[in-house]
């Protein structure tokens, strides 16, 4: 299944299906996030009959608007780790963004005025469906609801002002996510992960091609934290970030990101400078 957070005019959001170019609400639940936090979700979905609109054009959030926390991973591939002069880690290197960093898929993308060293991340996103505490490796499928698309914006010159990178991650309007959570059954991580620059691509590379696995992840994240319904893991970024380019490359005003993940689909975003 594709499950979809619609904005529908009037201040408010549903969870929506989609099947092909058909959105169906799904009744009861104003977001994914809401809808995952039900243990039935899947059959609730899957059973949806409400109300219908055309995917094309369709407005959307944030596939989770609100999720209680979003966990990133550093140095997690490993033609990345290599153009940032880095050693391959023993451990995932975390750090966290907060709810108010997300856009939806087709949201414009606020440069601000603070920073002119604005990059991309294109990555992999895994969506927590089931709650859980040390989870084991072989267990973590079953706490995966799927996956999305999420693009990572960072502030470089805020991200190395110190040792720890939170404060260059998670400005406000900076990390599209969407369009759509993709359950397991139709998603396997593998498949070409691609940003673009008004059409220039920057990052091509397998998701498959990870040093810590999505399961691995859910696993060692759970050891320390227990991860809710609507929790997201951003799984790191592979290598063509506009930092570790000679001469430097950064998002300008008027510019167009595209991040895809075959499967998946794609996030476009327009650049603008922070209102």
């Amino acid at each position: 299944m594709r499950l979809l957070t619609l904005r529908t005019g009037n201040g408010t959001t549903r969870a929506v299906r989609q099947d092909g170019t058909t959105l169906t609400e799904i009744d009861g639940f104003s977001d994914v996030g809401a809808l995952l936090k039900d243990s039935a979700w899947e059959s609730i979905a899957a059973a949806a009959n409400g109300a219908t609109h055309p995917a094309e054009g369709a407005d959307l959030a944030p596939v989770v608007p609100f999720p209680g926390k979003i966990i990133c991973v550093g140095h997690n591939y490993r033609n990345h780790i290599k153009e940032m002069g880095r050693e391959i880690p023993e451990y995932p290197t975390l750090f966290a963004k907060y709810q108010e960093s997300l856009i939806g898929p087709n949201d414009d993308l606020a440069l601000p005025q603070e920073s002119d060293t604005v990059d991309w991340e294109a990555e992999l996103a895994v969506v927590i469906g089931k709650k859980g505490r040390r989870i084991s490796e072989a267990d973590a499928k079953d706490h995966i609801a799927g996956y999305s698309v999420l693009n990572d914006v960072s502030m470089r010159d805020y991200q190395f002002r110190t040792i720890q990178w939170l404060q260059g991650k998670t400005w406000e309007n900076s990390t599209p996510f969407g369009p759509a959570l993709v359950t397991q059954d139709e998603f396997t991580a593998g498949p070409l992960m691609t940003s673009a620059v008004d059409g220039e691509v920057q990052q091509s590379t397998p998701t498959g091609d990870l040093v810590f696995t999505p399961e691995f992840l859910v696993s060692y994240i759970s050891t320390i934290i227990t991860l809710n319904p609507g929790d997201v893991i951003a799984t790191g970024t592979p290598g063509g970030v506009g930092h570790a380019q000679d001469p430097k490359r950064y998002l300008q005003e008027g510019q167009i990101l595209v991040t895809t993940i075959e499967g998946l689909g794609q996030l476009s975003n327009r650049v603008v400078k922070e209102a």
